[in-house]
């Protein structure tokens, strides 16, 4: 998730995928569709499909909900502030990660969703 690939401010930007066999889920979209991958340690991958950059983390058993959107802010804590006064919940605070730092909100129908920015001037909260 670099900034010289993000989009314009609170666009989809990054899309990430859960499975349960790394490899088989590397394999599976490399063959069927010529996906490239970076492993970022033994539980990460991140993919690009020739026009999106999206990844692939090991969670265990695959839950219901579908692939994690996540957008990009230039602002994380205005971006987080406006969920909020939009009647988001975030389930999962600003934290940082090699590229920058996110959170996870869902919408008032409860889809999860995740903002990122790579500007990380400012501690976790």
């Amino acid at each position: 998730m670099s900034s010289e690939n993000a989009q314009p401010h609170h666009r989809i930007d990054y899309i990430e995928l859960a499975c349960d066999d790394l490899a088989a889920a590397k394999s599976f979209y490399s063959g069927a569709f010529g996906w490239s991958f970076t492993d970022w340690g033994e539980d990460y991958s991140a993919f690009n499909d020739g026009r999106l950059n999206g990844g692939i983390h090991r969670q265990g058993p695959v839950l219901a909900g579908g692939p994690l959107v996540i957008l990009y802010s230039s602002d994380l804590e205005a971006s987080a502030i406006s969920i909020r006064t939009h009647g988001g919940r975030i389930v999962k605070a600003i934290f940082s990660f090699p590229g920058g730092r996110r959170f996870h909100f869902s919408d008032p129908a409860g889809n999860q969703l995740a903002v990122w920015s790579d500007k990380s001037a400012q501690e976790d909260t």
